[in-house]
């Protein structure tokens, strides 16, 4: 397979999806090397000029006063690395962990940060090799760089704690050996440019971002679903009323929804009759057009983070300046995540009224909760249950989390991000949500089964002929534990949801880089 270049600031959401296959070998472009060479080349005249560099020849955080003695810069670099790495907790996944990689390589190689080109090779070796650094999952308030589990990754270059090799946890240092290589020496500024920044918070984002629009998308063929059992009406989908408001989430929703319910005889086959339908039918537009338009917003703040230098100090090689900011302050990474923890527990939310309206019969018109024979068997009645549960849950876990701040490094720190604890969270959120879609998805295909003859759309029926091949309708109670849990794996598969065009997940069409068919592009 052929590497993916790394350029300077080209990174999109785009190809880092399809980095995520760990077959997919990368590279650093001759204008990265370019780019990281000259960088480095401004550090050393800076260092041979006596200059007083932070984090290089002086202490880190608070012992910013404290100069370091010119031969001890590399082993201050060691010991940073060391003394950082402090992350508690179960390990982040292999493909988080493999993104925190591309993405500390890909802010190297926009030439800002002044290491050296061998340290970038490392990292790429490591990728490779499929050699990944076992990082705790937490240790991180998302300011001054996600320090402790930047560390972690920093720390396994040196041979220091744990490694995953081909998919075979060992010591790091075991692991470099089976790979002919010794621990990496770090050189001045190295170890700095190592734990600073936001790769951690920004993969754990971009990981929920793309979790959240599967969601949607699956939402979107449950809600249809839904629409069709419970006797719905497409009218309210009519683009005349979308367009009249404008909003460009909820016109894309309603009109993915009537391309769903397209050729549909159970729009001419409606047992209840109603003016309006309630809410959590009639309204899906609104709702998760809504939360669309927050993905949207999220996908575009992190978007532009893949392609930031969030390291500190920074280097302009242009002018041989070293510039002292802030960079690593991770607070739109960490409101982009609350942005998509917001659309997902309302996704969630709504997908829980869906299924609450099917049990009813005073509602749906089918029989109550789903089965023919209501009392001796209770059908759905706890499913639902489950799904309100999950929806609280989401709900409390929705909090915003960057508006909190906890001061660290004796009060030189004073106001960080939160952002990966904001960006960590999405993961259990996601689970959470495709459990509350799963269930919407079982009742609806089930009420689908209670209205036949009648048929709904192409689309649609194929969906319930995919649910249908792994679950069995309900025509008395039964285990439902396994039912449930298949359905989860035909979200995650992507296998029951309906074929959404790509214009409407973000990560998708946010693709502005040129690929080269000879050597593919980030």
């Amino acid at each position: 397979m052929e590497a993916f270049e790394i350029h300077p600031r080209a990174l999109d959401l785009a190809a880092l999806r399809l980095l995520d296959d760990p077959a997919r070998p990368v590279a650093l472009s001759s204008q990265a090397r370019d780019a990281i060479a000259r960088a480095h080349a401004v550090l050393e005249t800076a260092l041979a000029e006596g200059r007083r560099i932070y984090g290089v020849t002086t202490g880190p955080g608070p012992l910013a006063d404290q100069a370091i003695d010119p031969a001890q810069l590399a082993e201050a670099q060691r010991r940073l690395v060391l003394s950082n790495a402090t992350g508690v907790g179960a390990a982040l996944s292999p493909r988080i962990t493999r993104r925190i990689m591309i993405l500390k390589l890909a802010t190297f190689a926009a030439g800002a940060s002044g290491v050296t080109e061998a340290l970038t090779d490392r990292i790429v070796t490591l990728i490779n090799a499929d050699c990944l650094p076992v990082i705790p999952a937490k240790g991180s308030v998302g300011a001054s760089g996600d320090l402790a589990p930047l560390a972690h990754l920093g720390a396994c270059l040196l041979g220091e704690g744990d490694a995953v090799l081909r998919e075979e946890r060992m010591s790091a240092r075991e692991a470099l050996s089976e790979l002919g290589l010794d621990p990496f020496p770090l050189g001045p500024k190295e170890g700095l440019a190592l734990v600073n920044g936001t790769q951690v918070s920004t993969a754990l984002a971009v990981d929920g971002l793309f979790q959240a629009e599967e969601c949607l998308s699956a939402a979107l063929t449950c809600g249809a679903l839904s629409l069709e059992a419970g006797s719905g009406t497409v009218s309210a989908f009519d683009s005349r009323i979308h367009d009249l408001r404008g909003q460009p989430g909820q016109v894309a929703v309603a009109a993915a929804l009537r391309g769903y319910l397209d050729g549909s005889a159970l729009q001419n086959d409606r047992p209840v009759k109603r003016l309006q339908d309630p809410y959590c039918l009639r309204c899906m537009p609104q709702v998760m057009g809504a939360a669309l338009d927050q993905i949207e917003a999220a996908a575009a703040t992190l978007d532009c983070e893949l392609r930031a230098v969030t390291d500190n100090p920074l280097i302009d090689p242009e002018t041989g300046d070293v510039l002292f900011g802030g960079n690593f302050h991770a607070q739109g990474v960490g409101m982009a995540a609350d942005t998509i923890a917001l659309a997902m527990s309302e996704i969630g939310a709504i997908s829980e009224r869906r299924t609450a309206f099917l049990v009813d019969e005073n509602m749906s018109g089918l029989p109550a909760f789903l089965v023919a024979g209501a009392g001796l068997d209770s059908g759905f009645m706890v499913a639902q249950v489950t799904a309100a549960a999950l929806v609280s849950e989401n709900r409390h876990l929705a909090a915003a989390a960057s508006t909190d701040s906890i001061p660290t490094a004796a009060n030189q720190e004073d106001y960080v991000s939160m952002a990966t604890y904001a960006a960590r969270r999405l993961g259990d959120m996601a689970e959470n949500l495709r459990a509350i879609l799963a269930i919407e998805l079982l009742a609806a295909c089930q009420g689908l089964d209670l209205r036949r003859p009648a048929r709904s759309s192409p689309v649609l029926e194929r969906v319930h002929t995919t649910v249908r091949e792994r679950v069995a309708p309900w025509h008395e109670d039964r285990f439902f534990a396994p039912d449930l849990e298949a359905a989860c794996q035909l979200l995650v598969a992507g296998t029951a949801v309906a074929p959404v065009p790509a214009s409407l997940l973000p990560s998708r069409r946010r693709a502005a880089v040129t690929r080269h068919a000879s050597a593919p592009q980030i």
